[in-house]
């Protein structure tokens, strides 16, 4: 909205200074601090709130240390991240940019999902929350509203670059090309409507999900049906996976600003025209923007730290770890950054897999030998590490550290190829 209104003067009243507000890296800025302080500040008062109306969640007896500390804890602070995600973007960013209405869309729906979930375990007293269906269901649903619109609208598209050189070498069609100037040079530009994303580590090669509809013999008009059901996996595992992450105190938040810190950055250079250019990578108009969102986004789990870290004012809750996944699963659809998730999320990752490995052994062991055993201690992970005796703020440091050594792995592949 701040964005309009200051466009607006500075162009039709010259006032001096306002055109800052054209600059992604100022608006980010503003909002990085108008997160944080949205969440130090409002975030006090919500959790006395929380306090009032005995918003706490059940703490099962899992025997780990530290344990009765939590109960009275209150849940749902998922709202403060919600609160100072949405405002500085509704504020700071432009909103007739696809984007970041579909990214606040995001925001809201998986944070509505985590809400009603939160909700029923507090003040229906149901400890198992909404039914598993129905939060998988909400995460399809989340899916579909990211797969279809990247496909269908008309806003999304990549545009190429080609050289004077390149155009007679092919002798491509300049017709319904653009010339555009970079670095004093002349390019023809064309935008393309396609279903490309990058492979990491490898130059000059995108996966096309075309190419899984002829593997399939199919009409290659197939190809967004494979697209929008690899959005809703992608959703619906990441969510998940933020979810069993928020086990221990600062978990989940920190982990999440990490990420999204990074997926802000992808962002910006794949939407920056000139540095696009020089590392060789996808352009996509436009998507500069998210950075705007990124910073909203990254101030908000930090800000969100001030009362979440060890030892804990707050719980997010699944207001909270839910909006964290879907958000940063549709970040990296996004800026085309999606076969990086494995790498990106290791944390999630990691966390994931070890409550399947542990369920599927015990079922293993229990169907094979009469008794169900266990591979960890407990798991999601760090629960295993809480049994065999390290401290809680001793773990979470050490998988942010974790994070950010596979966030700079992520990000180096841009020139790592």
């Amino acid at each position: 909205m701040l964005y309009h209104l200051f466009s607006y003067l500075d162009q039709h009243y010259d006032i001096a200074g306002f055109g800052v507000w054209t600059y992604l890296t100022f608006r980010t800025g503003l909002a990085v601090i108008l997160s944080l302080t949205i969440s130090a500040v409002y975030g006090k008062r919500l959790i006395n709130a929380l306090h009032r109306l005995q918003v706490s969640e059940t703490i099962r007896d899992l025997g780990l240390q530290g344990e009765e500390a939590k109960k009275g804890t209150p849940t749902m602070g998922g709202l403060i991240m919600l609160g100072a995600i949405l405002i500085p973007t509704l504020l700071l960013s432009r909103l007739n940019n696809v984007y970041v209405l579909l990214m606040i869309a995001v925001t809201v729906l998986t944070g509505l999902i985590g809400f009603v979930d939160d909700y029923i375990k507090v003040f229906k007293k149901d400890k198992a929350g909404l039914s598993g269906k129905f939060k998988i269901m909400g995460q399809i649903f989340v899916g579909l509203v990211v797969g279809l619109t990247l496909y269908f609208n008309k806003a999304v598209v990549v545009t190429k670059h080609y050289s004077e050189r390149d155009v007679k070498v092919y002798q491509m069609d300049t017709t319904k090309m653009t010339v555009k100037m970079i670095q004093g040079q002349k390019y023809f530009a064309v935008n393309e409507k396609n279903l490309k994303t990058t492979i990491p580590f490898f130059k000059f090669s995108e996966f096309d999900y075309n190419s899984i509809t002829r593997m399939l013999g199919l009409d290659e008009k197939w190809g967004w049906v494979i697209f929008t059901l690899v959005v809703i996996f992608l959703v619906t595992a990441v969510s998940n996976g933020a979810n069993i992450t928020d086990g221990i105190d600062g978990l989940a938040a920190g982990t999440s600003a990490i990420i999204g810190t990074t997926l802000g950055l992808f962002a910006f250079v794949s939407g920056n025209i000139l540095i696009a250019k020089y590392l060789n990578i996808m352009y996509i108009p436009y998507l500069g923007e998210l950075f705007v969102f990124a910073g909203a986004f990254m101030g908000a789990c930090i800000g969100f730290l001030w009362y979440n870290s060890y030892p804990a004012q707050v719980f997010m809750g699944d207001t909270g770890s839910l909006m964290l996944g879907g958000v940063i699963a549709a970040l990296a659809i996004i800026v085309r950054k999606e076969l990086l998730i494995p790498i990106l999320c290791g944390v999630f990752l990691v966390e994931n897999l070890s409550v399947m490995i542990q369920v599927t052994y015990f079922k293993y062991t229990k169907k094979k030998y009469g008794e169900g055993r266990r591979i960890f201690l407990m798991s999601p992970i760090h629960h295993h590490y809480q049994k065999k005796g390290f401290h809680e703020a001793k773990i979470v440091t050490r998988f942010w550290i974790i994070g950010i050594i596979l966030a700079v792995v992520s990000f180096i592949t841009l020139k790592l190829r």
